[in-house]
């Protein structure tokens, strides 16, 4: 099996960098089985440089698929991120969401056919993001058992268990069509389930629920989630609220769709053309 990791970002460079830089530290999986697609939102020439310099880093196993800044289209982007990978597994991660040492690994281990993945995260308060990027603070892949508790107390995180790594086999399954529990900014699916339901829908634009469409949809296909809780946390780097001026808009047309049959995307990966259109499959 072999992963690709979908990285979401948009004129942020120094978490995007932070975020690679977390995978330059990836253990317990062969360098053959993953690779890093960008999936720019539209980014200026920094963020350019940023992947540049991380490409010779990784040799050859980071993508840049970037597309116009015509507004916030992070479904599309992650789309067009897609359809440049070559995994048969995909992994979404937001590009301000710092991955553990064993993320890949463990992604590997919660991955079962019929099922996709709903990851967790650690949340860093404002002035602990900013000494993480300012590099003040050593990096989450080589955080031990008493950093994660001494940055606990100090309520610089809002959660101590980041480190902690439970089989939990009856807890994972315990809510298999709540897709509430599904967040792209730490997901995984099969390639082929993705294709299936024709990925995101792009009709949503803006902040929301375009995650939760895509989660609907592929219960509605037959996967059920798996809750990946104590497995694959990540760092989330602290943010500004996302503009939700959209918010409502979304939010109707993720209600039509809760309500809805259909399966196949209004506006999918197929909506790009090419070999998106994979025979029409899950149509």
């Amino acid at each position: 099996m072999k992963v690709s990791v979908i990285v979401t970002t948009y004129n942020r460079p120094d978490a995007l960098a932070a975020v690679l830089e977390g995978f330059l530290h990836q253990q317990g999986v062969a360098t053959a089985d993953w690779e890093v697609v960008v999936a720019d939102d539209g980014s200026g020439e920094e963020t350019r440089r940023v992947v540049a310099s991380y490409q010779g880093k990784m040799e050859g196993r980071l993508l840049h698929a970037w597309q116009e800044d015509k507004g916030f289209r992070a479904a599309e982007a992650r789309n067009l991120a897609v359809t440049k990978s070559t995994g048969d597994y995909l992994i979404f991660l937001d590009g301000d969401c710092i991955p553990c040492s064993d993320f890949i690994q463990e992604h590997m281990r919660l991955a079962e056919a019929g099922w996709f993945i709903a990851g967790n995260r650690v949340l860093m308060s404002a002035h602990f993001t900013e000494q993480y990027l300012a590099g003040s603070i050593k990096p989450v892949t080589s955080w031990s058992l008493s950093d994660w508790l001494c940055f606990r107390s100090r309520k610089e995180i809002n959660n101590a268990l980041g480190w902690l790594r439970l089989a939990l086999p009856g807890f994972r399954k315990k809510k298999p069509k709540d897709w509430k529990l599904f967040r792209t900014c730490n997901a995984a699916v099969w390639r082929n389930d993705f294709y299936a339901v024709d990925g995101f829908d792009c009709t949503f634009s803006g902040w929301g629920y375009e995650d939760s469409d895509l989660a609907v949809r592929l219960l509605r296909l037959g996967v059920k989630i798996k809750n990946g809780r104590f497995a694959v946390p990540v760092l989330h780097l602290w943010h500004h609220e996302n503009d939700r001026s959209q918010h409502d808009e979304n939010w109707a047309r993720f209600e039509h769709s809760l309500h809805g049959q259909h399966v196949w995307a209004e506006a999918g990966l197929s909506a790009l053309g090419g070999e998106e259109k994979v025979n029409g499959r899950g149509k």
